[in-house]
């Protein structure tokens, strides 16, 4: 395995977790919007990540990629607020069923994630200098 594969696989990996974060600051963002009709609330949306193998299936040079993005089938929260412009003609309001705690505890795992990777490339660059200057 060269090297620089480690640079493409950690980039990969911070390209993914980039994605997972934007996904949980929308739920978060949308996290108290409501809406009258349940058809029509707002859904959490979560990145599928998917191994991506190199040439021949070898695994040295595997990265990962987003699949895509799936949202929630939880049913919406029901409350109801009768004097809510958007409430439905019996007064209830839905919510999306976004759990702002679990969204912020990936967000950590997101973010550290992130660091890692980053950590990684630079773990990576100074052994490659280190590499150059044994030859001075």
């Amino acid at each position: 395995m060269s090297s620089f594969n480690i640079f493409d696989i950690a980039g990969s990996g911070m390209s993914a977790q980039s994605v997972r974060l934007n996904t949980v600051a929308s739920n978060l963002a949308n996290a108290d919007s409501v809406s009258g009709d349940p058809s029509t609330v707002y859904r959490a949306k979560h990145p599928v990540f998917r191994a991506i193998l190199g040439a021949a299936g070898d695994a040295s040079t595997a990265s990962v990629g987003v699949a895509g993005i799936s949202q929630s089938t939880a049913k919406p929260d029901v409350r109801y607020d009768p004097g809510n412009p958007l409430a439905d003609g019996q007064g209830y309001v839905y919510a999306p069923a976004v759990n702002v705690v679990e969204e912020m505890t990936d967000m950590i795992s997101a973010s550290r994630s992130y660091q890692n990777n980053v950590e990684v490339m630079n773990t990576t660059r100074d052994l490659l200098l280190a590499t150059l200057k044994l030859g001075q």
